[in-house]
């Protein structure tokens, strides 16, 4: 253990619980339910998300100055089980919490592991020695008035909600570059695509602008996911009915938890509905796979624009950050829009899972909160840390080739979709096919036949004109026949 001492001598202690005895190492502040985890649960390899052991710090705080207030607790063991829950929420604790993240017991190992540390904490603060519960009892005191059942979703729920800030942060930065691009490239045109082929004219920053809204919707998306997890069926103990939790203690823990986090936390209206049910966490968990799948088709798009750079669409160029093979000299990968796609495909995976486990709930209780808690988890910091990538290495420093935009404007057959309200559909797909016949251009080709002269068919193959926002296709055409 780092930075806290205990006078106990080096070795083990031995624990006790209904199961038997156990021994545990004589310097580790967790006790025997942590490490009968530890043996049954080799799972993962990872450690719990350190978010996740603050905000079980910050329930195991709330519960004990709401049970001191209610009369519950003793005003001496549970000021010190404050004090050791406030050292967790700071992470002074973070390498006692040793439980792997997947575990059967719907999180009771996470709880108990948070309720042994504190409690071992407390009894070193009251001047006793590590795994003497005669002072302050992992159980008796540390989980007053709690169940798993309540203190971990509550504590879920608290995490999400703070680590959804750093998201919503990163989901805006990408915003912001995408709404640069689109003013910075607004002036230039190139050629739209439909079905991986060519379509009429557009801006570039008109794509950019497109990419810009729809990632600026899932903002709104994920705030109003946030508000969904700020119900908490704390008090609920076991299966929602309050069972050993005082009707005083119920009503002062909310409002300690609002205190502490600054949140705008509120009881659950059904307790039973809120400790059966994890829709909440289906919804926050749908939201970031939304936002991922719009943010890999913008990732997919790039890179299309960027392929060649002397053999492919070339429209645009992404800044270079690696060399891209260990075999061909000079070549250049895409690589940050390649990582964003692959967070996109776990992400989307990671949903799978939650809703899975969501529909996995039987009866009072949904004993697979720990899976979607590190599903759930690792998707925020996955997200949030992708996008930071993606705004500062990739999207701010994007660069257009105009020359290449107008030359691909300029041979596309395409633009003959503006003279079918004047020449007719058969004849303007006459005009198409001899263009990509002769390898000619349209425009040569309407001149040359004398179909209509040659200020009118500027004024109509205007591309810029024919992408200019808030005018529609009708509007623009009429302008074209009146001039």
């Amino acid at each position: 253990m780092k930075n806290h001492k205990t006078d106990q001598p080096n070795g083990y202690r031995i624990e006790q619980d209904f199961i038997g005895e156990m021994a545990v190492p004589t310097e580790v502040y967790y006790g025997v339910q942590t490490a009968r985890a530890l043996e049954n649960f080799p799972i993962t390899g990872y450690h719990l998300d350190e978010a996740l052991i603050s905000a079980m710090g910050i329930v195991k705080k709330a519960a004990a100055l709401a049970n001191i207030q209610a009369g519950l607790l003793d005003e001496r063991r549970g000021q010190a089980i404050a004090g050791a829950s406030q050292e967790v929420m700071e992470g002074k604790f973070n390498d006692q919490f040793v439980v792997d993240p997947i575990q059967g017991g719907a999180g009771t190992s996470i709880n108990m592991n948070a309720n042994e540390v504190i409690a071992n904490r407390a009894i070193e603060m009251l001047g006793g020695k590590l795994g003497d519960y005669s002072l302050v009892s992992a159980n008796n005191h540390v989980n007053m008035s709690q169940s798993t059942n309540d203190a971990f979703p509550t504590a879920l729920r608290i995490a999400l909600i703070n680590k959804a800030g750093g998201l919503l942060q990163a989901t805006g930065e990408v915003e912001k570059e995408l709404r640069l691009k689109s003013v910075e490239f607004d002036d230039v045109l190139k050629i739209g695509r439909s079905h991986l082929q060519d379509a009429v004219p557009i801006r570039m920053g008109q794509e950019f602008g497109a990419y810009a809204d729809v990632v600026a919707r899932f903002i709104q998306r994920l705030r109003q996911a946030c508000e969904g997890l700020l119900s908490v069926n704390m008090g609920a103990t076991a299966v929602g009915t309050s069972l050993n939790a005082d009707s005083t203690y119920v009503e002062l823990v909310i409002e300690r938890l609002r205190e502490i986090t600054g949140m705008d936390l509120r009881l659950a209206d059904n307790l039973v509905d809120a400790t059966q049910n994890t829709d909440a966490f289906v919804e926050f968990s749908s939201s970031m796979k939304n936002l991922a799948t719009a943010l890999s088709k913008i990732a997919n798009d790039l890179r299309l624009l960027a392929s060649g750079p002397y053999c492919g669409l070339k429209e645009i160029n992404l800044p270079q950050m690696q060399p891209g093979s260990s075999i061909m000299p000079g070549k250049v990968n895409p690589v940050i829009p390649e990582v964003v796609n692959q967070v996109a495909f776990q992400v989307t995976g990671n949903d799978l899972v939650v809703t899975l486990a969501s529909a996995a709930g039987q009866f009072e209780l949904n004993v697979m909160e720990p899976v979607m808690a590190f599903n759930l988890l690792q998707s925020v910091n996955i997200l949030t840390n992708a996008q930071h990538v993606f705004a500062s290495r990739c999207i701010r420093g994007i660069t257009v080739n105009r020359d290449r935009c107008r030359e691909l404007v300029d041979s596309s057959v395409c633009i003959v979709t503006a003279l079918s309200p004047h020449l007719g559909y058969g004849a303007s797909s006459a005009i198409a096919r001899e263009a990509m016949q002769q390898g000619r251009k349209v425009r040569d080709i309407v001149l040359e036949k004398q179909l209509m002269s040659e200020e009118k068919l500027d004024k109509i193959l205007d591309a810029y004109g024919m992408t200019r926002m808030g005018i529609s296709g009708r509007e623009f055409l009429g302008k074209c026949e009146r001039a």
